[in-house]
């Protein structure tokens, strides 16, 4: 009895797995035939079914059939819709910007163009990682603002642009406080500045005009003498105008400290250069120290735009 049983067992297996085959075989033989209209039919069937790989798998194949054919239309726009569904991000940006540059006056255009945008933008790393693909997600949302002002998607995409713009804040913020915890205060000073330049609104500006004071003090300290005074008097300035501007910051005991201390580093490098104007040893010791600084290569490669002589 039991040997019949498994006799039986066995036989169902066996047609399961003779069943389950004849299924993919009629699959893969559709997907390797020239049949393009069955192997369209059957993709479109497929994608209503949400079986988006499966899908894809037959669109792929029919690209270079169907371009400037009847149909091609519909079947890139799914084409790339089914990457879009599979999360294939990258690609699925490629498709939709094909689709919108090749249908310009088609319906799905302008979805097209967002979607090629929001898939840059779905790709795009986190602050602390390279903001390439987040440059390019701003620059193609920004043109698809440009093109469709009122389109149905331009509230997301301002919204998203808003976004991405504060992530370039925060990733150029934390450069400059790299910089600066690094202990390479020119760096920190020009990062700071250029992020206070190109984000002038930025959320981060009272603790970023803080950093920059202390970092121009900092960049102060660390230079030869005949440097100083310039230095330690824009270090001065900047706690000026901090206070000026956030009359009741957090920061406010700590930078009038840090002018006070400019001023007291303003007056002992003017009389240390007085010294120097009737010491000839003092002037040649100096004059060493600069010959020194001068010389040295910079501790770390900085990204910036300008640099400042030492």
């Amino acid at each position: 009895m039991f040997k019949k049983q498994r006799s039986l067992v066995g036989g169902l297996l066996i047609l399961l797995l003779v069943a389950a085959g004849s299924c993919k075989s009629k699959y893969e033989k559709l997907k390797a035939s020239n049949d393009r209209t069955k192997k369209f039919q059957e993709g479109k069937r497929l994608y209503d079914k949400k079986q988006y790989s499966k899908a894809l798998g037959l669109f792929e194949t029919l690209l270079t059939q169907y371009r400037g054919q009847e149909g091609a239309e519909e079947l890139f726009y799914l084409n790339a819709m089914a990457t879009y569904k599979l999360k294939d991000y990258t690609a699925a940006t490629y498709y939709f910007k094909e689709y919108a540059k090749d249908f310009p006056s088609s319906i799905h255009a302008e979805e097209s163009r967002y979607l090629s945008a929001y898939c840059l933008y779905l790709d795009a790393p986190v602050f602390s990682l390279d903001q390439a693909s987040t440059l390019k997600s701003i620059e193609a949302m920004q043109l698809y603002i440009n093109l469709y002002q009122n389109g149905e998607h331009v509230a997301e995409a301002n919204k998203i642009v808003d976004e991405l713009h504060g992530r370039l804040e925060e990733k150029a913020f934390a450069n400059a406080k790299l910089y600066y915890v690094t202990g390479n205060f020119q760096a920190a000073v020009i990062t700071f500045g250029n992020t206070l330049r190109d984000y002038p609104d930025t959320k981060f500006a009272e603790e970023i005009e803080y950093m920059n004071a202390k970092a121009q003090y900092e960049y102060a300290r660390n230079s030869r003498e005949t440097r100083q005074e310039e230095r330690f008097e824009e270090a001065k300035n900047l706690a000026v105008s901090f206070v000026e501007k956030y009359p009741s910051s957090k920061y406010l005991k700590e930078i009038n400290n840090l002018k006070g201390d400019s001023e007291d580093g303003i007056a002992s490098v003017r009389r240390i250069i007085a010294a120097a104007a009737s010491d000839e040893k003092l002037a040649r010791k100096l004059a060493r120290k600069d010959s020194v600084i001068n010389n040295q290569s910079p501790s770390l490669k900085m990204d910036i735009h300008k640099k400042i002589p030492n």
